[in-house]
């Protein structure tokens, strides 16, 4: 029995570097993905700061336009506010001007009065001379004329006055649309500078995160994949080791051959230990996203949880506990090299040390430890190698 205490120990020194490869190779994987989706993600952020630049450049453009434009109206606000000042200076002379005939006109007014009906009657009367009446006349003529003269100066002032009044009050709206178009420039200038250049602040610095994250993904992918060469390496020289080992009498290695009874006549007669369906099969298979291989040593059967897994072969339990990677693990013992292994089980049925018939109950299938949920992962071994069931299972 050394021969069966050797294999079984190699295959558990073998089951053991297969876990922790699946292990490691499941993380590096996950790490591979996560660098790709953190390349999209730089890529994409690269491209939306190409475009904020782009567009802070057009901003730019649009800002100095825009300062031209403030510019212009500050300028045209000067030139209105002159305007107004001269316009106002101007409204005050016409109104002095136009004080000063109303009080020559309210002395007129007052001496005509005081003079009543007979005043030209007198001035007439009292002429010494008839050239002296002629003088006379001629002056009143001169006083009525320069009366009427008065009145039309008057009455010219106020429609000049009442004129520059309309032009006051017009360039003071004027006045008042350039300060609120001035006022909005300035607010449209300050929060486009703010808005972009928080946006832009905030671009680069997810650029700079994703950057460091790529960064340590890129250092752990390059570490998980020296542990996976360094495991695969493990798992090379044990099996050699063991393989090559002499026997009790130092010529052959021990290895029995295949007999042609028990499990080794079963070649295409088992049934697999559950009912489902095959998601994972035998031997290498490329990863249909990166660029890297994985080799599954047995087969991954998806059935519902708790449904029974049975043993392909009479034989003797081995090994019915947890194990890392494989989650709850049963090893079946089938005699003549062969061992079958059941794993990801919610529940064992069996001990170690149990007898167990051909399609007994031995585990029940469960997620422990499944990358995909309900399933069972099976394997058959042979003098610690493992073979493809699909050419031992119906």
């Amino acid at each position: 029995m050394r021969w069966l205490q050797s294999i079984t120990a190699l295959l558990v020194v073998l089951l053991a570097a297969a876990a922790a490869d699946a292990d490691v190779r499941d993380q590096l994987q996950g790490v591979k993905k996560e660098i790709k989706e953190k390349k999209q993600l730089l890529k994409k952020t690269t491209k939306v700061e190409q475009q904020v630049s782009g567009e802070l450049q057009a901003i730019d453009r649009n800002l100095k336009q825009k300062e031209a434009q403030f510019a212009s109206l500050a300028r045209e606000l000067q030139g209105v506010e002159r305007t107004i000042s001269k316009t106002e200076t101007e409204i005050n002379t016409v109104r002095n001007e136009v004080e000063q005939k109303k009080h020559e006109i309210e002395r007129r007014l007052v001496a005509v009065y005081k003079a009543g009906e007979i005043g030209n009657v007198r001035v007439f009367y009292s002429s010494e001379s008839f050239p002296q009446m002629v003088e006379n006349l001629r002056y009143m003529r001169s006083v009525i004329d320069n009366d009427r003269k008065l009145f039309a100066d008057y009455n010219k002032k106020i429609v000049e006055l009442s004129k520059l009044k309309v032009v006051l009050e017009s360039d003071a709206n004027r006045k008042e649309r350039l300060k609120i178009g001035i006022e909005q420039k300035k607010q449209e200038i300050a929060g486009e500078k703010n808005k972009k250049a928080a946006y832009l602040v905030k671009v680069r610095q997810d650029k700079q995160a994703h950057l460091a994250s790529l960064r340590e993904l890129q250092a752990n992918a390059g570490r998980l994949q020296a542990m996976v060469r360094k495991l695969e390496a493990m798992s090379r020289k044990s099996y050699t080791s063991a393989a090559r080992k002499p026997s009790a009498k130092g010529m052959s290695p021990v290895l029995p051959p295949i007999s042609d009874k028990g499990f080794g006549a079963q070649r295409g007669r088992l049934s697999l230990p559950v009912g489902g369906k095959i998601v994972s099969g035998f031997g290498r298979h490329k990863h249909p996203e990166f660029n890297s291989y994985t080799v599954s040593n047995g087969v991954s059967i998806a059935a519902p949880s708790g449904a029974d897994i049975k043993a392909v072969y009479e034989g003797k339990v081995i090994f019915a506990n947890y194990f890392k990677g494989y989650g709850n693990m049963v090893i079946v013992d089938h005699g003549g090299g062969f061992f079958s292994l059941y794993a990801h089980a919610s529940r064992i049925a069996k001990r170690v040390g149990a007898e167990v018939a051909r399609n007994e109950t031995i585990a029940s299938v469960g997620d422990v430890d499944s990358p995909r949920g309900d399933m069972l992962y099976f394997e058959i071994r042979y003098q610690g190698r493992p073979v493809d069931p699909a050419s031992w299972c119906r």
